[in-house]
């Protein structure tokens, strides 16, 4: 069995999604998670970016340990001074530099000869290497570069001393017997390939991506770079989980396998989805709500009989719950901090207080109390951010012939005060008069709602995305009240912005 290093890129690539973005205590609870998980590389961010990546990378390598840290960065030499400086505290810290191979990305983007970029890639890994051994060079849309120029910048910075080279098809281009075939060409024409570990990573927009990363480790590849849930750019990137669980379902096809303890998959995915907001699809490999369900009544008879009929893994294996009721309005705060665990979540004494409290508030409005009413709890508490603006208090009423009204008392900046609005709705009307309150005018781009559980009861999950100014971002709120929870929401991205309000926009 060949050992496949998994290149975990969730904190970065994964984050570039549009509105998935993370704050850095957000990202700490995921590397935590990853670290369990057992991946062997977190890419934390791209430090140059902006202060908030820098402070993201940099707090990671000082919390999180046992495990290679990457920091990405240009073949510039600020960026890869910025990545070294934030990767300081790292246990162990790698440097990724990059730049395009292809020529469409020479001639319109770079405006480079390739003479240019072959020497330009060249120092840039004799750069990052004066910071540390572990570095990593990436070409840049390496699956529409010429391929033999390919091998000779791929041969070049293995000399200079790049320890892993990656092969990405940076716009999901190639298919996968010729992404293999290219993997395959390089592993023949590059004399001192040897001496360096090909790595792949592979994007979304054909839906080939975890195809071609599989393709590639059959050709040689020893490290795939993804992400939990393939969350990233555009139409993502390869999904963790799906990659890791072919090698374990089909060893022999493969003869390659990974380090990840798969029992922590399904927590993960979980994880990773609540903070970013990004809903997993129904009928998503792995980890979809659908994944091990069985409705057809043949195949439920087949299944009954014998499981391996129409399950080619177990739920078990990737820790998938057997059942959701764990909690209830008698559970003490060490049941509920020991199953907060078991779904991935470290929180501080000071989150768990205030976590510990909205729960028994829940256990007094729910008869029954899942695992996702958890997950929905305290990802709002990982997900809060300074209040400048709070919701004291919401009165609506509403129903036909009558006219919705919102009277909303909030604390701005310390000082409390009350309104009332109209709308042609109660969400309409509270977010009217909560416009108002903060005099702020941003724009509403989306709202969404669903039921977190079954039930009249249920807990009710609201997100929605805010822009202004350029900015967005994406808040949160849940409730057994769903026009709470959509209050709560709107404050909680009003929040985000005047965070954002401090913060630089990203200019990579």
């Amino acid at each position: 069995m060949r050992y496949i290093k998994i290149f975990d890129t969730t904190l970065r690539d994964g984050e570039q999604s549009p509105g998935a973005s993370m704050n850095v205590d957000e990202k700490l609870h995921v590397a935590r998670q990853l670290v369990r998980l057992n991946v062997d590389i977190i890419e934390a961010g791209f430090p140059v970016a902006s202060p908030g990546d820098f402070e993201a990378v940099q707090r990671i390598s000082e919390e999180i340990k046992g495990v290679t840290i990457a920091a990405l960065a240009r073949a510039k030499d600020v960026d890869i001074e910025r990545a070294a400086e934030a990767l300081r505290p790292a246990e162990q810290g790698r440097i990724h530099t990059f730049i395009a191979t292809s020529d469409i990305h020479l001639k319109f983007k770079l405006r480079m000869t390739r003479e240019e970029v072959l020497d330009a890639a060249v120092a840039a890994v004799k750069k990052a290497r004066q910071y540390t051994d572990d570095v990593e060079f990436s070409a840049e849309d390496a699956t529409r570069s010429d391929r033999d120029f390919l091998c000779r910048v791929t041969e070049e910075v293995i000399r200079a001393g790049a320890k892993t080279v990656n092969i990405p098809d940076t716009v999901g281009y190639a298919i996968p017997q010729e992404f293999g075939e290219l993997i395959e060409y390089l592993m023949n024409r590059v004399p001192n390939v040897d001496k360096a570990t090909i790595s792949v990573h592979c994007h979304n927009d054909l839906g080939l991506a975890v195809a071609n990363s599989l393709t590639a480790i059959l050709k040689g590849a020893g490290q795939v770079e993804c992400t939990i849930n393939g969350i990233g750019e555009r139409a993502g990137n390869a999904a963790m989980e799906e990659i890791v669980m072919a090698l374990k379902v089909r060893p022999q096809y493969f003869q390659a396998d990974t380090g990840i303890v798969t029992e922590e998959i399904y927590k993960t995915s979980r994880l990773v989805s609540k903070l970013t907001g990004m809903v997993v699809q129904p009928n998503k490999a792995i980890v979809g709500a659908n994944a091990f369900a069985h409705e057809a009544g043949i195949h439920q008879d087949g299944f009954l009989k014998e499981r391996s009929t129409y399950e080619i893994m177990r739920p078990e294996m990737v820790g998938i719950p057997q059942s959701k009721l764990v909690l209830g309005k008698h559970s003490g705060r060490h049941a509920f901090r020991e199953r907060l665990r078991e779904l991935g979540y470290e929180l501080s004494e000071e989150e768990l207080n205030h976590a510990f409290q909205r729960f028994k508030q829940l256990c007094d409005q729910k008869k029954y109390i899942f695992d996702d009413d958890l997950e929905a709890l305290v990802s709002e508490e990982v997900k809060r951010v300074r209040e400048v603006f709070k919701l004291i208090d919401l009165k609506v009423s509403s129903g036909t012939g009558t006219r919705p009204t919102a009277k909303v008392r909030m604390e701005i900046r310390g000082e409390e005060r009350e309104t009332t609005a109209t709308g042609d709705g109660p969400v309409d009307a509270t977010y009217k008069a909560i416009a108002r309150l903060t005099e702020t005018d941003s724009h509403l781009e989306k709202f969404e709602v669903k039921s977190i559980t079954g039930g009249t009861d249920a807990l009710g999950e609201v997100i929605v995305t805010l822009e202004r100014d350029g900015r967005t971002v994406r808040g949160y709120g849940s409730d057994t009240d769903i026009i709470v929870a959509s209050a709560k929401a709107y404050v909680n991205a009003l929040n985000k912005l005047e965070g954002k309000k401090r913060e630089p926009q990203r200019g990579v």
